[in-house]
């Protein structure tokens, strides 16, 4: 065989050597990179603070991951040699491949988490447990802001007057937010909420907004009727127009922290605090609830009429019969202890 012939078979054999080395060094890029690798849909929690190896231990711990090594190798890549893995809520979905979820990581893709503000939230201890079920920070880290006053200061609002500060919704949010952009983004509904129609309106009836929201807190804890909700505050209104005690039974329960209470008794009403409009004129220093939106702008529009009294009816139809005078509210009043008495509600 001639030398020309010798010459092109080693350089054929180390042609296939070379291509059979690239096909194989392309097949483990490719698997690596772009194969599956993701046994589920999921949501991968990163806390603040954590780097990649606890993703690591994460992914392994649930067993997402088909094969462990691959996405280790994949991290390895120049591109993620220096891996900034942001804190937050990711979704990985099946069949993902490294590539994406690495990307995902690197550029903190995560995916906002929602937080409900509603129903009866009376203080701001329930108010932190509320806010901590979606996000990051706890509970005690969300009390304490909701406690510190220099924070507080900086939205026109106070430990006492907060809770009027957050308007009942529903708020996306990212899932590590911290205490305060937590307070920050509530601060920045209440901002919408108040507009330039229910800011002068607040002119129009003489309050503050704090004033507003607190009596509204009243006025929601007093009916779950929205329709009757204008007639109630009016009564307020007119009360605190005429300087009569507002003698407001769910401010003797805030008092009392305790709104299991059915049945108002005399005992209840010495209690020394400012929460008790039978002891003490006006209205008390804060909500005593996050008041709803129908309850805000029944005070904003409340009922113009001459009720200075109401009481539950007496028929337990959630409505209340409303009085002019003291004489006929009595009256109104005996008929209602009578159908307590007669179902032993006391």
């Amino acid at each position: 065989m001639s030398a020309k012939k010798w010459l092109f078979i080693v350089i054929l054999l180390l042609f296939l050597l070379s291509a059979g080395f690239v096909v194989k060094r392309f097949i483990a890029f490719y698997h690596i990179s772009y194969e599956e690798n993701v046994r589920d849909d999921a949501f991968l929690y990163v806390p603040t603070g954590a780097g990649f190896a606890a993703v690591i231990d994460s992914l392994h711990a649930n067993g997402w991951l088909m094969d462990e090594a691959a996405f280790l190798a994949a991290s390895q890549k120049d591109d993620y040699k220096a891996l900034q893995v942001y804190p937050g809520r990711y979704r990985i979905r099946k069949g993902m491949n490294n590539t994406n979820l690495l990307r995902m990581l690197k550029f903190g893709w995560q995916e906002p988490v929602k937080v409900v503000v509603a129903g009866a939230i009376r203080s701001n201890e329930r108010l932190a447990k509320t806010l901590s079920r979606n996000v990051e920070p706890d509970s005690a880290a969300l009390f304490r802001a909701l406690s510190d006053d220099s924070l507080l200061q900086n939205f026109g609002y106070t430990p006492a007057t907060v809770l009027g500060m957050i308007i009942p919704n529903t708020y996306e949010v990212y899932w590590n937010i911290s205490a305060e952009e937590l307070l920050q983004r509530l601060h920045k509904e209440n901002v919408k909420f108040w507009n330039e129609k229910r800011t002068q309106q607040l002119q129009t009836i003489g309050l503050t907004r704090n004033e507003a929201v607190t009596l509204a807190s009243i006025v929601n804890e007093e009916t779950n009727k929205t329709d009757e909700m204008p007639r109630v505050a009016g009564v307020y209104m007119n009360r605190l127009a005429k300087d009569i005690a507002l003698q407001a039974d769910p401010t003797l329960k805030y008092a009392w922290n305790d709104f299991s209470i059915k049945r108002v008794l005399n005992k209840h009403k010495h209690i020394d605090s400012p929460y008790n409009t039978y002891k003490f004129p006006g209205l008390p220093p804060g909500p005593i609830c996050i008041p709803s939106i129908a309850a805000i702008d029944a005070v904003l529009h409340y009922e113009r009429h001459d009720y200075l009294y109401f009481c539950a009816d007496a028929g337990f139809t959630g409505y209340h019969v409303f009085a002019k005078n003291l004489s006929q509210h009595n009256q109104n009043a005996d008929k209602y202890r009578t159908a307590l008495n007669r179902k032993k509600i006391y």
